[in-house]
């Protein structure tokens, strides 16, 4: 299911993790659940992984990471203010020490001029830490796209943990 890079940047990240007794907690859109079905898939995995949040459509978004009904209407799902808000939520509604969220058109369809297929914008929110925004248009099939989300993702995270960001 995922590739050996993949995996192999999943390990490295989990390592990390452990070294500094760090959790993770995820919310995703876009990549519906693959950034913590990539972690898991490495055994040992609970220590670091502590949940996954799976907001696909505006109400979960809203309901389970407490995303402002304003936010999603002013900004659109696919938006930094509604990335920000999902990191800081899972962040407020879980154990975890750090979060990672993504959220972004994978298409093949959805796209716009301002929002084009491929658009995903990613935060990372930590306790005591501010919460870095970023945002990449990767080009490719529905697929490409989303495992360069979780690549992206890996990566946010890895130079976070490492004081990089």
């Amino acid at each position: 299911m995922f590739d050996a890079q993949l995996l192999h940047d999943a390990a490295e990240l989990l390592e990390l993790c452990r070294r500094a007794s760090l959790k993770i907690a995820t919310a995703e859109s876009c990549t519906g659940g693959l950034i913590a079905g990539c972690l898991t898939e490495i055994a040992g995995s609970s220590d670091v992984v502590e949940r996954g949040f799976v907001t696909y459509s505006n109400e979960a978004k809203m309901e389970m990471l407490g995303v402002p009904k304003m936010l999603i209407t002013l900004h659109g799902a696919v938006s930094e203010q509604v990335a920000r808000a999902m990191a800081e939520g899972a962040l407020a509604k879980s154990l975890a020490d750090i979060t990672i969220s993504v959220t972004g058109v994978a298409g093949p369809g959805g796209g716009s001029k301002d929002k084009p297929v491929g658009l995903v914008h990613f935060a990372c929110a930590g306790r005591g830490r501010p919460t870095i925004v970023h945002h990449e248009v990767f080009p490719g099939d529905r697929a490409d796209v989303r495992d360069s989300t979780v690549q992206t993702a890996f990566t946010i995270l890895r130079r976070t943990v490492q004081g990089q960001n």
